[in-house]
């Protein structure tokens, strides 16, 4: 602080000062010119100057002092050149000037020395030194000294506490770097490896007398920073003639030239772009200017002591500042709490208001350590006082401020008052001083020099004296006795003074007016401070002046040791010389609140850092005069930035704490954020600092010591660097946002977002809002963090984080020190932690190369976050290295989470301990998985794809595409709107890419597209993106979507982003952070005929899409691409089956589920890659996604058939056994199959007939072969079996005779037909129906056939209203003909066997059956209308909207179905059963499937399981494949595990095709008809527990046949298994699948499992185990805690029906078990809906089975009563007691059966009728 305005007295005396000032030089120069007995020249001969020929840059001035003549400049021997340009000296030095050589010795190859005498010619300025000494050595390989003085008297030298005991040993001889010239003498210096001059005295003489010593050096570069200390505006100097004073002042830093508070002739030079630099110090503390010229050259000019110079050499800049700590004294390491952000005023007036203003920035949660008081603390501004009035209780405030974390500093000054204290008591430590004779005297050496400083007349400690530093310490020490504080601030310490060198005035003598004074501040030496001959002990105050602040850092130190002992404290000290740092901090001054001092802020901590002062930093917002908001706001943004950060001002000025602003001022929440953010880095800072007290590193770094060979880099200083890895941009004016920044050349990230910045080594517009400055991360850091709190006491309890930034080689690198922050020498004692951070290829090293520390705080290492990650991890492991083994750990999905749109990877709750270390290695897939496809058609080429806007690469990974999209190819985000309830995006069309190849072949692209997000509840939300500006086709598939959306963020389980470019949706699980959509890829398109979009997935495990065969469950993700396309076409690799689903469910790595549905019925492929990422390709429509969010597998398929409709609940009868073949000759072969099944005693619930039983295969015309089947079936439908019959939708249209079937349909307009404006025709195709009156010739192939002999066929449009009436019709018509219990539809997807049409000739668009884009479907160089009808055909939803077959295909077979279930319910007034071929989501609401005509081969075994699991997901439970096979000739073995395993399929049928063996059970042999006998029974004894899941499914929407996983997710063994399955959650099928085989390897997923054959705990659980398997046998389990309902089995299901209901009761390891029992009539409409029906749940606890009826509405027919009951694990103590309890009360005592041995316990209460529809217990006991 400084003193600011002067009185009018003051102004009066100081000119009367002048004036006498005046009077004196003019005395002095007569005294100089005339008085005899000096030192003279003793030059008798004339003196000829000899003036050179050189560059005005190059001119050394001689006349440095006011008033140059030429007459003048000639008396000094000089040469005159006047010009036009006063900055050019006039007067310049003749090279007969100087001294000469008159010996050299080497007394060793590192040491020159020289004997020097003065060439004859005229004196500037007197008293001339005529033999000086050279000594020059190498004092190490990077440092030179060399040091003129006088060859025969002492002078004065620094007295350096640490030069002095330096000891080097240098490798190279001084000759390779320093040569002598002779005459006049110079020195030359060059760098040794490549001899480059750098510092060349030989442009200049040397002068050298009593007074005033010169000599200048050109120099190696004009690249020259450093000198000080005064305000540089700029941090490169300015050579232009600029002259910079150097000698300690108390002083306003304004911006001039004068000279400040510290005392710096040192300055680096880089030479290059090499970053090879040098630096110069001369070591002398008198007051001396240093003068910049344009040569480049640098001239001193000094009034004392010796030439005493460094000359340092690096590599780099930063080497060259290593170098010159490493001479004046490392930097301190400050206490951790130091680094925290600080207040402080100059006159809060009390501590009432300091308290005051404590409270109300802790109000706002401020980050805030450390509170000063200033000198308003003091009695009357005394040392080693307080006011006790207004700081009355000041003794206890360190104790306030460290209940809440925080610390006190406070102010001593050196000058101490001779006056006495308050009441005229004695000031007793003047008292002690003056006994101790510790204070400068004045010229006398024995009367202290009085002074005036803030408490009135003072004296001056003597710093140099040990009897003052004793003084000072036990001052300092009574003190603090009194006043606990934490740190110290001294002030006023250059040394500053009132009084023109003291209250008497100075002497006229020639150390108060000197031969020349350089041009420092007023130009006389005692300004401001003390006379110069006052006396010190190290000297004369002229000598020592510089150093006054540098002796009482020294001697303040000692007393802090005293005080604070081990504790390190702090000290901050104004005035400065080199070395200070080794104790002090420094702060910039009493700077003032305006735009310039916050720009010159920064050049001052640059120079500091040279300095070796890295603890620096400005008063942030100003200390004079009021801080706008604006301002202040700017200044603590970049003051967060600042090592030393204060907020300080001055006496009478608005407070500028931030609070004072405002709780909710900008200011305020900016200034929170920014310190924030440096709380978080503290541990970075903190290294920093401990690498420059180590190391001599800078901490505020400029940003050219980074990138020096970017000449852009050499100028900047409107931005910093700490250390080298964080940039930091303030705005530093007014009024703007956008600040010209310069990027260096590297990778950076900007630290807010953690986005990758693309600009490098270019110049910027950078916009920083009010709120914001400029912060970016270099990648190549690795970066040590700290979750930040309100202080560093707080804030070192926390967790610790790494933030690692990948450069262009994705490796990163960085320190981490850490100790307790506040005991000394913890890095000489080793009582710290010392870490390396590496990164290469993905591993991070976090190696502890020193463990000297633990630190109580148990701190560990929580969060890692890594920019620049191109793409998610596949793993993430982390290993503990120990020296007794390492311990590796794959990191759990739930800690990892990556940001694909930011690129940023962010590993959580890792807790590595502190201390210890760590490898953490994250495996990326490699870089060509990341692309996207831009050809996935065959045939690809450079020429294609560069035509296409994409990048061609080759690549050696198999599959991966060579050509791929560009990073930015696709739509931008131009417009949004968010609501809590969704959100509405515009984007539009990257077009520097030229529309897409699809368009140029007719699909044009679509630019500007609408995206809505809506969150429809808290597990499911839809995004939709269409075009708004023409209506495009939508799926007209009804949903169940919320009638309201979710608009409480709380309750949602996603959170949904998006990126702006390339626009993509990203939706989040909110209680993971799992990433689970991410379509911020490349290559979204949307054109007319073909849509494109991709997402990441969160993990490889996707299940789900079809209709097609898939040979695992999971997805494989090696770039495997499935069309969906219904067609019939029997399941095969990579053919698109009978129906679409575009839905899947993906499981993320933490076990949790989702779904994903594509609602879009066009031709479509889906691409899996290994990223992991999904590739959707459509034709048509507009893409309209649902996700549900489940979290369980099973919740996710309950929320999708919430969405698209619950699935039908099945009559009962259709769960039994069921006989088809295509190929029945007669209704006699039925009627003779029928017998011989009952005969067999195989249980048989449904009969069907194929389209054998048709006339010519037309649709509801009865073969005459046929004719007796109507009877056959009432017959069967007597004895308890059920029929079902085929109908095809196609009706022939060629009968030469009525066909009521086309007739009616043609007159109801029933049929698909072209477009009107194309044709008003019945688009024709050909299917099963022959022409009549024909005779077909089976011998002939198959094209031929169906051109000879089939008939025309006419396709009903099922959309329309009337066709489902007409379809009605027709199907009662027949039901009257010949009875019926289901429909069985077929060839709806719809087949043909022509291609399109009859003459495969499609009318209209051919791009609509050859689109631009055609999927890889089945036989797909025939275009879409193979097999099927022509694109073009129209059909008209029931809105009457025309829509086109190419939209709507996928969709025929969902149409066919409900008018046809409608028809079985009517017709038959019972619930039935349709099965039908090609499905669409929500066709499970009506019907079930089979898996089509597959073939007789035994990889269709497991591949049906896989076929069922994936319906499951569908909502299609009702499903199974043909049992045996349809092609083809079933053999034996086959056979018989296929009847095995498709017993347990939901719709179990034997099913086979024309021309092959019949291979129904009684096909084959009595063992086989046994075995199928035996494992049917199995299945109706079961089924009261398969209909209880199917209702469970009807009304709840959980799968029937369910994946292992679903109830073991948490086991990712399940997460691959497609071989065994479940019914529901209790029941484990694990079949025999493969010939031969004689046992299985099954799993045993982590449960109690029963075998269901021996009622056995099998008494393993979590892995896997080979299962014997003889060939009639499947094994079976039952979970423990499952209670499973059954029925003794009979024939059909009529008759097991009506028999008692066992229960099956599988106890846990605790004991208990739960299930419940549905039941109906088994076949009425609509029962559930009606409520009519029972519902009851069973549970088991300490040995007591309880019924609760939750619904009871069966009618009396339906009862049922209780049977056997099975309890299996029920222990190997005997139970004796069995009582059953019926709702009445009434206990009935059973006898139990217990199987000591199984331990299973039978209890059959048949004789107690006991109803199931009223609530019942049973108890068992033991005999004990």
């Amino acid at each position: 602080m400084g003193k600011r305005r002067f009185s009018g007295l003051e102004v009066t005396l100081m000119v009367m000062f002048l004036l006498m000032t005046v009077a004196a030089i003019a005395f002095i120069i007569l005294f100089v010119t005339g008085e005899p007995g000096v030192i003279k020249d003793e030059t008798s001969e004339v003196f000829v100057p000899r003036c050179p020929n050189i560059p005005l840059a190059e001119r050394i001035d001689c006349f440095p002092d006011a008033g140059a003549s030429k007459q003048k400049c000639e008396a000094r021997g000089c040469c005159w050149g006047p010009l036009d340009e006063r900055n050019v000296p006039w007067c310049y030095f003749s090279t007969n000037h100087g001294y000469t050589v008159e010996s050299v010795k080497q007394p060793s190859p590192h040491v020159m020395e020289a004997h020097l005498k003065r060439m004859a010619s005229p004196s500037l300025f007197g008293a001339d030194i005529q033999e000086l000494a050279l000594h020059a050595e190498m004092q190490s390989d990077n440092r030179l000294r060399f040091k003129i003085y006088d060859a025969h008297r002492q002078r004065f030298e620094v007295p350096h506490e640490h030069v002095s005991s330096l000891n080097s040993h240098p490798s190279s001889p001084i000759s390779d770097t320093m040569e002598i010239r002779h005459k006049p003498f110079g020195i030359t210096v060059r760098r040794r490896e490549n001899k480059k001059v750098l510092f060349d005295t030989t442009m200049g003489p040397l002068v050298f007398s009593d007074q005033y010593l010169q000599l200048s050096a050109k120099l190696g570069s004009d690249n020259i920073y450093g000198l000080g200390e005064h305000v540089h505006r700029h941090y490169r100097h300015d050579i232009k003639w600029r002259t910079w004073p150097i000698f300690t002042r108390d002083a306003f830093p304004n911006g001039g030239t004068h000279n400040l508070y510290g005392h710096y002739p040192f300055f680096l030079c880089l030479e290059d772009e090499s970053g090879k630099s040098f630096g110069v110090f001369l070591m002398n503390s008198n007051a001396m200017e240093v003068t910049l010229q344009p040569a480049p050259a640098v001239t001193y000019r000094t009034i004392g002591g010796v030439l005493d110079f460094y000359v340092l050499f690096g590599d780099t800049p930063e080497q060259v500042v290593q170098e010159f700590l490493e001479l004046i004294g490392r930097p301190v390491l400050p206490p951790y709490w130091s680094l925290g952000f600080q207040l402080s005023r100059w006159d809060y007036g009390s501590l009432s208001e300091v308290k005051t203003t404590v409270e109300r920035n802790r109000a706002i949660d401020l980050p805030y350590d450390i509170q000063y008081t200033d000198i308003d603390y003091m009695e009357d501004k005394k040392d080693f006082t307080y006011d006790k009035v207004k700081f009355s209780e000041l003794p206890q405030f360190a104790d306030y401020l460290h209940e809440k974390g925080q610390r006190y500093i406070l102010i001593l000054d050196p000058a101490i008052a001779t006056s006495k204290r308050v009441g005229n008591t004695s000031y007793e430590s003047y008292d002690r001083g003056t006994q101790k004779n510790a204070w400068v005297t004045e010229s006398d050496g024995k009367t202290p020099l009085l002074g005036e400083v803030w408490p009135g007349e003072t004296v001056f400690p003597d710093y140099t004296s040990q009897n003052c530093i004793d003084w000072w310490v036990d001052e300092y020490e009574r003190f603090y006795k009194e006043i606990k504080h934490d740190a110290l601030w001294i002030d006023m310490n250059e040394v500053a003074n009132f009084k023109k060198g003291s209250t008497k005035g100075c002497s006229d003598n020639n150390l108060n007016y000197p031969p020349y004074t350089p041009k420092i501040l007023d130009e006389v030496m005692y300004s401001k401070t003390l006379c110069m001959d006052a006396k010190q002990a190290w000297g004369s105050h002229y000598d020592v002046h510089s150093l006054y602040g540098y002796s009482m850092v020294l001697a303040t130190e000692k007393a802090l040791q005293r005080v604070f002992g081990g504790n390190r404290t702090l000290m901050l000290t104004r005035s400065s010389f080199p070395g200070v740092g080794k104790y002090s901090g420094h702060w910039l001054g009493d700077n003032a609140a305006n735009w310039n001092d916050i720009k010159w802020a920064i050049p001052g901590m640059l120079e500091f850092s040279l300095f070796g002062i890295p603890y620096i930093g400005a008063d942030i917002c100003g200390f004079f005069d009021n801080s706008s908001e604006e301002l202040c706001r700017r200044w603590m943004q970049v003051g967060a930035f600042y090592p030393f950060s204060r907020n300080h001002n001055a006496q009478g000025y608005k407070p500028q704490d931030p609070a004072a602003y405002g709780p909710s001022s900008t200011l305020v929440k900016s200034s929170k954020h920014y310190l924030r953010i440096r709380y978080t880095l503290l541990p970075y800072l903190y290294t920093l600092f401990y690498k420059a007290h180590t190391t001599g590193e800078t901490v505020v770094r400029p940003v050219m010591h980074e990138f020096y060979s970017d000449r852009a880099t050499w100028d900047v200083d409107r931005q910093f660097l700490w250390g080298k890895h964080l940039l930091i941009t303030p705005v530093l004016d007014p009024g703007v946002e956008m600040v010209k920044a310069y990027v260096p050349d590297a990778v950076w990230y900007d630290y807010e977002t953690m986005e990758r910045i693309t600009p490098r080594r270019q110049h910027v517009e950078m916009h920083l809002p009010p709120e914001k400055l400029g912060l970016h991360i270099r990648g190549g850091a690795v970066l040590p963090t700290q979750r930040p709190e309100v202080t560093t006491t707080y804030s070192r309890l926390n967790p610790m984080g790494l933030i690692v930034a990948l450069d262009d080689n994705n490796q990163a690198a960085g320190e981490l020190f850490w100790d307790d922050g506040d005991s000394r020498e913890t890095v000489k004692n080793g009582n710290h932690i010392h870490y390396e951070f590496s990164v290469v290829y993905g591993i991070l090293k976090m190696q502890v190369i020193h463990a000297g520390y633990s630190d109580p705080n148990n701190l560990t290492f929580e969060d890692i976050t890594i920019l620049g990650v191109p793409h998610p991890p596949l793993s993430v492991s982390v290993t503990h290295v120990q020296t007794h083994g390492n311990v590796n750990t794959i990191l759990p999905v739930t800690n990892i989470q990556y940001d694909d749109a930011k690129e940023v990877l962010f590993l959580r709750n890792l807790s590595l301990t502190l201390g210890e270390t760590y490898v953490v290695e994250w495996e990326l897939a490699p870089e060509e998985t990341q692309r996207f496809d831009c050809h996935p058609e065959e045939h690809a080429d450079e020429a294609k794809c560069k035509a296409r806007g994409c990048i061609w690469k080759p690549s050696s990974i198999e599959k991966v595409p060579w050509c791929y999209y560009p990073k930015d190819y696709g739509y931008t985000v131009t417009t949004h709107e968010t609501t809590n309830a969704g959100m509405v995006l515009g984007i539009i069309r990257n077009k520097k890419y030229r529309s897409s190849a699809y368009s140029l072949e007719g699909s044009p692209d679509i630019d500007f597209l609408r995206v809505e997000v809506r969150y429809h509840s808290s597990d499911m939300l839809q995004f939709k993106i269409w075009d708004p500006s023409s209506e495009r086709y939508e799926v007209p598939v009804p949903l169940n979507v919320p009638s309201s959306p979710e608009i409480d963020e709380n309750k949602r389980l996603y959170r949904v982003d998006y990126t702006i470019k390339p626009f993509g949706i990203k939706v989040i699980r909110k209680s993971t952070g799992t990433t689970i959509w991410d379509s911020a890829v490349p290559g979204f398109t949307f054109s007319d005929m073909f849509i494109q979009v991709s997402t990441r997935l969160s993990s490889e495990f996707v299940y789900g899409f079809g209709e097609t065969e898939h040979p695992t469950y999971k997805h494989d993700l090696n770039y495997h691409t499935w069309g969906m396309f219904s067609k019939d076409q029997p399941p095969g690799y990579k053919k698109n089956c009978y129906g679409v689903h575009p839905f899947y469910m993906g499981l993320e790595n933490t076990a949790d589920a989702h779904g994903v549905l594509l609602l879009n019925s066009n031709a479509m492929d889906v691409t899996f890659q290994p990223t992991p990422a999904l590739t959707y390709r459509t034709l048509g429509g507009i893409l309209d996604f649902y996700m549900v969010l489940g979290p369980t597998p099973e919740m996710v398929v309950q929320e999708y058939t919430a969405l698209i409709g619950r699935p039908v609940l099945p009559a009962y009868w259709s769960l039994g056994f069921q006989l088809c073949r295509y190929g029945y000759a007669n209704d006699t072969e039925i009627e003779n199959l029928y017998n011989d099944m009952r005969a067999a005693g195989i249980p048989y619930d449904v009969q069907y007939a194929d389209i054998d039983y048709m006339e010519r295969q037309l649709d509801f015309v009865l073969d005459p072969d046929f004719s007796g089947l109507p009877s056959l079936v009432d017959k069967m439908r007597g004895e308890g079996m059920r029929f079902i019959f085929i109908l095809d939708p196609a009706i022939s249209g060629n009968e030469t005779r009525p066909y009521p079937a086309f007739d009616r349909g043609q007159a109801a307009d029933v049929f698909i037909k072209w477009p009107k404006e194309i044709s008003d025709e019945i688009v024709w195709g050909k299917v099963w129906p022959d022409y009549p009156n024909v005779t077909v010739n089976e011998d002939l192939d198959w094209d031929t056939q169906v051109e000879l002999y089939r008939a025309y066929t006419a396709f009903p449009d099922f959309f329309r209203t009337q066709t489902a009436q007409w379809w009605h019709q027709e199907i009662k018509d027949f039901y009257n003909l010949m009875k019926f219990d289901g429909i069985w539809i077929d060839m709806n997807e719809p087949a043909s066997f022509v291609h399109g049409t009859v003459g495969g000739k499609c009318l209209g668009n051919p791009l609509l059956e050859n689109p631009p884009y055609m999927p890889p479907l089945d036989s797909q160089s025939l275009g879409l209308n193979h097999k099927t009808l022509c694109m073009n055909s129209e059909q008209i939803l029931s809105s009457g909207k025309r829509v086109r077959h190419y939209d709507v295909h996928n969709l025929y077979g969902w149409s066919h179905t409900k008018p046809t279930y409608d028809a079985v319910l009517d017709v038959t007034g019972h619930r039935g059963i349709v099965v039908t071929r090609s499905t669409y989501p929500s066709s499970g609401k009506w019907a079930g499937h089979w898996l089509g005509d597959n073939f007789s081969s035994w990889d269709q075994l497991y591949k049906s399981i896989i076929g069922m699991m994936e319906f499951s997901l569908f909502g299609i439970p009702y499903t199974g494949a043909d049992i045996c096979g349809f092609f083809n000739e079933a053999e034996y073995e086959m056979c018989l595990r296929w009847m095995q395993l498709g017993a347990f399929y939901p719709y179990s049928r034997n099913h086979n095709g024309k021309g092959s063996p019949r291979q129904d059970p009684v096909a084959w042999d009595a063992f086989f008809a046994e075995a199928s006998r035996d494992v049917l029974n199995i299945r109706y004894t079961l089924l009261p527990y398969l209909y209880t899941l199917m209702f469970e499914a009807h009304t709840t929407g959980s799968t029937v046949v369910r994946p292992l996983l679903h109830e073991f997710v948490n086991d990712k063994t399940t997460w691959n298994i497609h071989k065994q399955f479940l019914w529901g959650p209790a029941l484990l099928i694990t079949p025999a699948l493969d010939k031969g085989a004689i046992q299985v390897d099954g799993y045993v997923p982590n449960a109690r499992w029963y075998d269901y054959h021996t009622a056995r705990d099998v008494g393993v659980r979590g892995q896997m185990v080979q299962m014997p398997t003889p060939l009639n046998h499947i094994n079976l389990h039952i979970r423990g805690g499952y209670i499973l309902p059954w029925q003794k089995p009979e024939n059909t299901t009529r008759y097991s029906r009506t028999n008692p209901l066992g229960l099956i009761v599988a106890l846990s390891d605790t004991q208990t078990a739960q299930g419940s029992f549905f039941w109906d009539d088994g076949e009425g409409v609509d029962t559930v809906e009606r409520h009519e029906y029972l519902l009851t749940s069973f549970s088991v606890q300490s040995n007591t089975l309880s019924s609760v009826i939750i619904h009871d509405g069966l009618a009396a027919a339906d009862r049922l009563t209780l049977g056997e009951v099975k309890i299996w694990g029920a222990g190997s103590e005997r139970i004796t007691q069995v009582t059953l309890t019926d709702s009445a009360g009434v206990t009935h005592q059973l006898t139990p059966d217990h199987n000591l041995e199984t331990q299973e316990l039978k209890i059959d209460a048949t004789s107690k009728s006991v109803r199931v529809d009223l609530p019942f217990s049973i108890t068992w006991t033991t005999a004990i």
